[in-house]
């Protein structure tokens, strides 16, 4: 879509909101259940990354397949609504965690475990917010969904 509109840093909000928390559930997810069975670290970023997409994913498709959509387009259009943004995310929040001292090897009952996850998706959040606007305002991104909310 070539289509270029003014999209509002609110509209571009909302969007990056609701794929941030996609993005957090999976991202907690991936975090907690590495850190509890012990993955190297590595292995807790990688399945933080699956569950960020999935949980990404599933919650755009939730919406789409309740306003009739069949399974397939579903699939398609949470694909194109969310990948770049979820992949921004993914990038910027795990880089923040692994660059924070300590955080990785941090058990699950530290402050400094918790705290910089928190900080880590505040600033995945703010990186990804203008990547959004300007996506939407190009008819791509979570533009591709509005019509079926």
């Amino acid at each position: 879509m070539s289509e270029h509109h003014h999209t509002s840093w609110a509209e571009a909000a909302r969007a990056t909101l609701h794929c941030l928390t996609g993005c957090a559930i999976g991202e907690i997810l991936g975090m907690v259940v590495g850190t509890a069975v012990g993955l190297h670290n590595a292995g807790t970023v990688v399945l933080s990354v699956v569950l960020a997409f999935a949980f990404g994913y599933a919650l755009t498709m939730r919406g789409v397949l309740r306003a009739g959509v069949p399974l397939g387009r579903a699939i398609r259009i949470a694909l194109a609504a969310d990948t770049v943004s979820i992949l921004v995310m993914e990038i910027v929040d795990n880089t923040v965690v692994v660059a924070v001292p300590g955080a990785m090897d941090a058990g699950l009952g530290t402050v400094l475990f918790w705290a910089s996850l928190v900080f880590s998706l505040a600033v995945a959040f703010v990186v990804a917010l203008p990547v959004n606007r300007w996506m939407i305002g190009r008819g791509q991104g979570h533009a591709v969904v509005h019509a079926y909310h």
